[in-house]
C-alpha cells in the first residue's frame, strides 16, 4: 500500500514552522514527517500533506494517524466538493479513503484515546466505497461523531476543534450565508460554527495553530461581516514561511474590506512561495489550482488598486506555469479547473485600456483544449475595437465570440462559478459597448444594465467571476452621456455606499469607483459629500501607477486631469 522508500527529515525540505502535533509513534521521523503533513492538510495542500503521510507510515507503519491523514485528505473539502468531482475522481478518491480509512483501524490499538476517537469519527464518513452512497448523509453523520469527540476531547484542543469545524462547514460549503444579505442561514451550522471558532480564537496559543483562523475566514467572507475575520487574518500572514496558502487567505479579507495594496502585497507573498514548491514538484496535481488561484487574486487585488505593473507581472508570472500537460492531466481534469486562467491577461488588458495589445491577441491553435482562452479572446479584441471606433471590426470578432461561446462545455469552471454564466455577462457587455459606439444609447444601457444583472447573479467567488466590475463602464458610459444620477447609483452600489449588489459583489475604497463617484458629487453639486469622497480618492490613488481619468478607459471624452500620472496606450 504505501510504496515510498524512506525519506531522512534531515534532507532539505520546506520551511513550515515549528508547529507540531505529537502522535503514537516510536519513531521522531515519522513523527516529523506527520507534524509536516498536518500543516499541509491545514493549509490545503493535500496532495503533498498524503506525500508526507506516507512518508510517516515509511517509517513506521503501525502509525494509525497517518493512515487517517492520507483517507481525510483524498476526500472531499470545502473547496473541492463532491459535487465538483468528475466520475472517475470520484471513484478513485472514494475508494482511497475508504482503504485508508480502515488501514488506520487496523493500527487503532497503538492509538491513544483521542487518536482512536477521530479515527473512529472519520470511519463513520466512510462506511464503504460506494461512491453511489448518499455522501452528503455520510458527510452530516461525520460532523454528529466529530461533535462527540469535540465533547469528550477538545473543547481547548485546536486540531479537534479544527477538524469538528471543518466537518460542520462541509456540511453546508458556501451555503452558510445568504448570497443576497450576508445573513446567517439558520437551516445551516453556521451558529454552531461560529460560536465553536470564536471561542477557540480567544484562547491563549491560537496564533501558533493554522487551523481555527483559517476556517474562520472561510466562515466569515460570505458574511456581511468579512471584517469580522482581520483579526484571524493576521494571525495567519507570516505563521508558515513555504505554505503560499496561508499568506493568501488573509487577503480574502483585505480584498472585502477594500485595502488592495495589502492583498497584493500577500498574494505575492503567496505566490512566491507557490513558485518555490512548483519548482520543486511540478504542478500536475491540484495543488496547481490553488497555486493559479494565488496569482488569480494578486491580479484581481492590483487591478482594483490600479496597479498596471503588478496585474501584468503577476499575468506574466502565472502563464508561464500553465503548461498544457498539466491541462491535459485528466483524473482531476485539470483543464476544467484552470485553463480560464489563461484567458486572464483579456481583462487585465481591458482594465487599463491597452487596446493595442488586445487586437494583437491571437486565437490558440487548440480551440478545444483552450476554449476559454479563445472566446474571451475574442471578447477582448472586440472590446477594443469598438473602443477605438472601428465598429465593423467588433462586430465580427463579436460573432466569432459567439461562435466559440458554443465550444465551451458546462464542466468548465472559474470555480465556483461556471464558465457558461460568466459568458453572459461577456456577451451583455459587448452588445452594450458595440451599441454605444453606434449612438444607440437606450439599447447600450439596457445592455450594459444585463451586464450588470447578470454579474450580481454569479455566486461568490474570490476572486469574483467578472474580474472588471460591469459598473464600471456602465457608470463610465452613463456620465459620459449626462446620465450623472445613472452612474452616481451604479458607483455608490460599486463601493458598498447602496446595499443593492451581495456584500461580496461590493468593492470598497477602489479607486476606478471613487474617482467615478467624486465626479459625479461635484457635478451634483453635492460637495460636502465629494470632500469626503476625495479624501478616500487621494488615498487610492497613491497606490495606482496610471493615470485614473475614469472608471473605465471605454470613455473617450476629454476629462481633466486629476493626478499627472501617464496613461496606457495613450488612453
Amino acid at each position: 500500500m504505501n510504496q515510498l522508500s524512506p525519506r531522512a527529515t534531515s534532507d532539505p525540505y520546506f520551511d513550515l514552522g515549528t508547529w507540531g502535533r505529537k502522535v503514537s509513534t516510536h519513531s521522531q521521523e515519522a513523527q516529523t514527517w506527520f507534524n509536516r503533513a498536518l500543516v499541509w492538510t491545514y493549509c490545503f495542500n493535500h496532495d503533498e500533506a498524503i506525500t508526507c503521510y506516507k512518508q510517516a507510515i515509511a517509517h513506521d507503519e503501525s502509525c494509525a494517524m497517518a493512515y487517517w491523514g492520507i483517507s481525510f485528505c483524498s476526500g472531499s473539502n470545502y473547496n473541492k466538493t463532491w459535487a465538483l468531482f468528475d466520475e472517475r475522481d470520484r471513484i478513485n478518491a472514494i475508494r482511497q479513503c475508504y482503504i485508508y480509512s480502515q488501514e488506520s483501524l487496523k493500527w487503532v490499538d497503538n492509538a491513544s484515546d483521542w487518536e482512536r476517537a477521530i479515527i473512529n469519527a472519520h470511519a463513520v464518513r466512510y462506511p464503504d466505497d460506494n461512491p453511489g452512497r448518499d455522501l452528503g448523509g455520510c458527510s452530516r453523520a461525520y460532523a454528529d461523531a466529530m461533535r462527540d469527540v469535540y465533547t469528550k476531547f477538545g473543547r481547548d484542543d485546536f486540531d479537534i476543534i479544527t477538524l469538528f469545524a471543518d466537518a460542520l462547514m462541509n456540511c453546508a460549503p458556501r451555503k452558510l450565508y445568504d448570497a443576497c444579505t450576508g445573513l446567517p442561514i439558520a437551516t445551516s451550522p453556521v451558529f454552531e460554527v461560529k460560536a465553536l471558532l470564536e471561542g477557540a480564537l480567544k484562547m491563549p496559543g491560537v496564533d501558533r495553530h493554522p487551523g481555527p483562523a483559517h476556517m474562520y475566514i472561510h466562515l466569515m467572507e460570505m458574511s456581511a461581516t468579512p471584517e469580522a475575520a482581520l483579526p484571524a487574518a493576521e494571525m495567519i500572514r507570516e505563521i508558515f514561511p513555504d505554505t503560499g496558502h496561508t499568506f493568501h487567505m488573509p487577503a480574502h479579507i483585505d480584498v472585502l474590506v477594500g485595502d488592495y495594496r495589502r492583498a497584493v502585497e500577500y498574494n505575492y507573498k503567496a505566490t512566491l512561495a507557490d513558485d518555490k514548491y512548483f519548482q520543486h514538484n511540478g504542478g500536475l496535481t491540484f495543488y496547481s489550482y490553488y497555486r493559479l488561484h494565488d496569482y488569480h487574486s494578486l491580479i484581481y487585488a492590483a487591478m482594483l488598486g490600479g496597479m498596471s505593473k503588478a496585474a501584468l507581472s503577476a499575468t506574466e508570472r502565472m502563464e508561464a506555469t500553465i503548461t498544457e500537460e498539466i491541462l491535459r492531466v485528466e483524473t482531476p481534469a485539470l483543464a476544467n479547473w484552470m485553463e480560464f486562467f489563461k484567458a486572464v491577461r483579456v481583462h487585465v488588458l481591458i482594465r487599463f485600456g491597452m487596446w493595442e495589445d488586445l487586437k494583437k491577441l491571437d486565437p490558440p491553435e487548440d480551440k478545444e483544449l483552450y476554449c476559454v482562452t479563445n472566446v474571451m479572446r475574442h471578447y477582448g479584441k472586440a472590446i477594443a475595437y469598438a473602443a477605438t471606433g472601428q465598429i465593423e471590426e467588433a462586430d465580427k470578432e463579436r460573432e466569432l465570440f459567439k461562435i466559440a461561446s458554443r465550444l465551451v462545455p458546462p464542466t468548465r469552471l472559474d470555480f465556483p462559478n461556471k464558465i457558461t454564466d460568466i459568458l453572459k455577462v461577456a456577451s451583455a457587455m459587448l452588445d452594450g459597448e458595440i451599441e454605444y459606439r453606434r449612438a444607440n444609447y437606450d439599447v447600450a444601457f439596457r445592455r450594459l444594465a444585463d451586464a450588470v444583472a447578470f454579474e450580481d447573479e454569479l455566486p461568490f467567488a474570490e476572486p469574483w467571476g467578472w474580474m472588471l466590475p460591469a459598473r464600471h463602464a456602465y457608470a463610465a458610459l452613463s456620465l459620459e452621456q449626462g446620465r450623472v444620477e445613472q452612474a452616481a447609483q451604479a458607483y455608490a452600489e460599486d463601493l458598498g455606499l447602496y446595499h443593492t449588489p451581495k456584500r461580496a459583489h461590493q468593492h470598497p475604497n477602489n479607486v476606478w469607483a471613487l474617482h467615478g463617484y467624486h465626479e459625479c458629487l461635484e457635478l451634483l453639486g453635492r460637495h460636502a459629500e465629494a470632500n469626503i469622497i476625495k479624501k478616500q480618492l487621494s488615498l487610492a490613488l497613491v497606490g495606482a501607477d496610471v493615470e485614473i481619468t475614469s472608471s473605465c478607459f471605454c470613455r473617450l471624452g476629454n476629462i481633466p486631469s486629476c493626478c499627472g500620472k501617464p496613461a496606457l496606450n495613450g488612453t
